[in-house]
């Protein structure tokens, strides 16, 4: 029988609003268990005063300088030109820039538009575009930098000091969701450990999700949480930043892509579950399933919590009492860890891997127990 897929038996929070269904379906193909919680909505500003008038203003004076952060919001602001049939005078006044583009995919949106950028940060970093700008000074020019809901901290003023004009174009908004129930079920899966790994595409996500944990009073919980039993992954640098600032270290792909994360993810959950040898079987336990010679079997809630408390000392004799008080809703009756052992075994398929040991309780049994 093939080895189980690398995601089988593991639950993974999706944050994502705009790329949720291709990050989840990357996610199932590779075996796992996906919970839906936009973190947050982006409001398109179409049809909004500030965003006409930024976009005015750049036609009657054109910019020096473009910096364009984001392909949704590069192609939400042409197209909202195009609405209001200056499309034309928008293209000719921004192909006369030079023209900064945040990464990529934002360099893609540039050229679909028939412009072209100057230059692109190998980080996609808007602190490297900062950087960038400062060295190569920009005292009297002025500067068009589009906006993308969360500013990027020091940006604008720093440009400012330098002696630039800076102008904001507003192109879209980040807004809680309307719904805020997903997210309050995934920040208490995280902190209740029924979740495997979070992960974020976006820095504001990450923010929204800390913010709805901080009124939930949950954050100190959710941190915690994050820190030890449950991976967070980012997609790069810049979403990783409000976790760093509040003290946790994300994982991180070397290249900044949903494919490259959801890899990195295929590698570090498995890690956190060393395989133990049991009775001549390889077994190792996951979120929501164990895997047994490679095969993936779903255990119950009860029984995966009574084999997480004997597989934390394997091969040692645990107690019926600490066992029950290692079950979900037990309340005082021993009889309750005879029926989960009982359902565990039937979930293994192998009821050889638990052994019982008369009067004592219960133990795992592994092929070369420590001690």
């Amino acid at each position: 029988m093939g080895e189980a897929s690398p995601l089988v038996g593991f639950t993974v929070g999706v944050t994502a609003e705009r790329r949720a269904q291709e990050l989840g379906a990357l996610l199932v193909r590779r075996g796992a268990e996906v919970v839906y919680a936009p973190a947050l909505r982006v409001v398109p500003l179409a049809d909004d005063r500030e965003l006409r008038e930024a976009t005015e203003e750049l036609v009657a004076r054109p910019p020096e300088i473009v910096v364009a952060s984001t392909a949704v919001g590069f192609r939400g602001g042409v197209g909202a030109a195009e609405g209001w049939g200056v499309g034309g005078a928008l293209r000719e006044a921004l192909g006369g820039a030079r023209l900064l583009a945040r990464g990529p995919k934002v360099t893609g949106a540039v050229r679909a538009a028939g412009l072209r950028e100057e230059w692109s940060p190998r980080s996609e970093a808007m602190e490297e575009v900062r950087e960038r700008l400062l060295a190569d000074g920009v005292a009297g020019l002025r500067v068009a930098v589009q906006l993308h809901g969360e500013p990027v901290p020091g940006f604008a003023e720093a440009l400012r000091a330098a002696g630039a004009e800076v102008v904001g174009v507003p192109v879209y908004r980040w807004l809680p969701p309307a719904d805020l129930t997903p997210v309050d079920r995934l920040v208490d899966a995280t902190v209740r450990r029924t979740l495997d790994a979070l992960t974020f595409t976006s820095a504001p996500a990450v923010v929204s999700v800390l913010r709805r944990a901080e009124a939930l009073g949950l954050r100190e919980a959710l941190v915690d949480a994050v820190n030890g039993d449950v991976a967070v992954v980012c997609v790069g640098p810049v979403t990783a930043r409000p976790l760093q600032e509040a003290g946790v270290e994300p994982v991180q792909p070397e290249r900044y892509r949903l494919g490259p994360m959801v890899q990195r993810l295929c590698e570090e959950l498995p890690a956190r579950t060393p395989e133990l040898a049991v009775a001549g079987h390889r077994v190792q336990l996951r979120g929501h399933a164990v895997l047994v010679d490679g095969e993936a079997r779903p255990v119950p809630p009860a029984p995966m919590a009574l084999l997480r408390a004997l597989a934390r000392r394997p091969g040692r004799v645990v107690a019926r009492a600490e066992l029950l008080r290692a079950l979900p809703g037990a309340g005082r009756d021993e009889h309750a860890v005879e029926s989960a052992t009982a359902r565990l075994r039937t979930a293994l398929g192998a009821p050889e891997l638990v052994r019982t040991v008369v009067k004592r309780g219960y133990r795992l049994a592994v092929d070369d127990p420590e001690g």
